[in-house]
């Protein structure tokens, strides 16, 4: 841990070049999702009845929101494991989640053909209490809410020392009411996204004749909730990394190479019950079939497998170089893995394919662009990152 352990705002310019440009690709997403709400789904997208979901939902969404776990992942170490040393993490790893997971919301108001319709998931007597999709929905709503809750004293440490009065008074009277309630907020941290990220494999439990076999199993909400959370740790270790770099600040290698290797065990596990699930089934040779679906199921188990192998060692760990090789890989092997189930290894029937298009793809790199917008503006003026400054890079 670093001697400036207690966070600060990074402070500095806002409209920086990168934030120009990061803005101006928001600013075209932004216009086609424009588009998309005056014309329909079908002017800008490749969707179809076979495939009604493609990338907003399997990247924006599924894959989105278990890279946006970092808070997950850590909270767990932190509160239930009681491993304080990892508490500098928590609140950028929060800010990454609450940012994650609110342009996740926008990307489904996007996708939703009727979207004017999706305040009825707020109303009880318009649920479905058989389907797994309401659980999902109630989950992340109310978790965007508690992660912006779980940020907010940030806000109020900045706030309630500042010239509006209005925020002035505001914050000084919810500061402490806030604090005191922080445990309980915690708490439904945990338990929220243990719901929903296990739910988001559940969704798939009723393909059992669409889902390629590599794929599909009863335990696909135990695959997606082990998954996420050694993507949440990943997410950590890439936000630290890269924050560092574009801020001059001290890196906390000796942390994130204690965090490395509890992803390593993370990811362990999920290889073992992946390969133990496929044996007990009897789907071993389905792997090695001369198709697509062996080709993606063997890049997507070396994903997995080498951050693994790279962080085994304790020397190994120490290299920030490492560290931070390890996480890309591990986002990639989980970002793939969601990607397989719910596209690649979906076949609807004969007749029917998809790949996104390039408005898809556009507005996808706008969602992006606006979490990364965000993140920049909150880190600069609310104090979320702990270090001195210094400069670093993984080597």
């Amino acid at each position: 841990m670093s001697e400036h352990a207690h966070p600060a705002p990074v402070g500095g310019d806002i409209l920086t070049k990168p934030f120009k440009i990061i803005l101006a690709i928001f600013g075209l997403g932004a216009v086609l999702i424009l588009w998309r709400y005056a014309t329909g789904l079908g002017s800008v997208t490749a969707l179809n009845d076979g495939y009604p979901w493609g990338i907003w939902i399997a990247f924006d969404v599924v894959a989105g929101t278990a890279l946006a776990c970092g808070g997950y992942a850590v909270a767990i170490l932190c509160y239930i494991l009681n491993k304080g040393e990892y508490h500098p993490l928590v609140r950028p790893a929060v800010l990454t989640s609450a940012l994650g997971y609110s342009v996740a919301a926008v990307a489904i108001a996007v996708d939703v053909g009727r979207y004017w319709n999706l305040y009825l998931a707020a109303l009880p007597w318009k649920w479905n209490l058989n389907s797994v999709l309401l659980e999902v929905a109630l989950c992340v709503m109310s978790y965007i809410v508690v992660l912006w809750i779980e940020m907010s004293p940030a806000f109020m440490e900045v706030w309630k020392d500042g010239k509006q009065p209005f925020l002035r008074r505001a914050s000084q009277s919810a500061y402490p009411i806030v604090n005191k309630a922080l445990i309980w907020i915690l708490a439904l941290g945990i338990l929220l996204p243990t719901m929903h990220q296990s739910s988001l494999g559940s969704v798939f439990l009723v393909s059992t004749t669409k889902l390629h076999k590599l794929w599909h199993t009863p335990l696909l909400p135990l695959l997606f909730l082990i998954s996420c959370i050694a993507l949440g740790y990943a997410a950590v270790v890439f936000e630290a990394t890269l924050s560092s770099i574009a801020f001059k600040k001290v890196r906390e290698t000796k942390m994130l190479a204690s965090l490395s290797g509890v992803m390593a065990i993370v990811l362990a596990i999920y290889l073992g019950i992946r390969f133990l699930d496929l044996i007990f089934r009897g789907r071993l040779g389905l792997m090695f079939k001369p198709d697509l679906y062996a080709l993606f199921f063997w890049i997507e188990v070396v994903l997995f497998a080498a951050p693994a192998l790279m962080l085994m060692s304790k020397a190994s760990r120490a290299s920030a170089g490492n560290q931070f090789r390890a996480a890309i890989l591990m986002m990639l092997a989980g970002v793939l893995y969601r990607f397989d189930v719910y596209l690649i290894g979906y076949n609807p029937g004969a007749g029917w394919s998809y790949f996104p298009s390039i408005p898809e793809m556009l507005i996808t790199f706008g969602v992006v662009s606006l979490e990364i917008m965000a993140y920049i503006y909150i880190v600069k003026r609310f104090p979320v990152l702990a270090g001195g400054t210094a400069t670093s890079s993984p080597r």
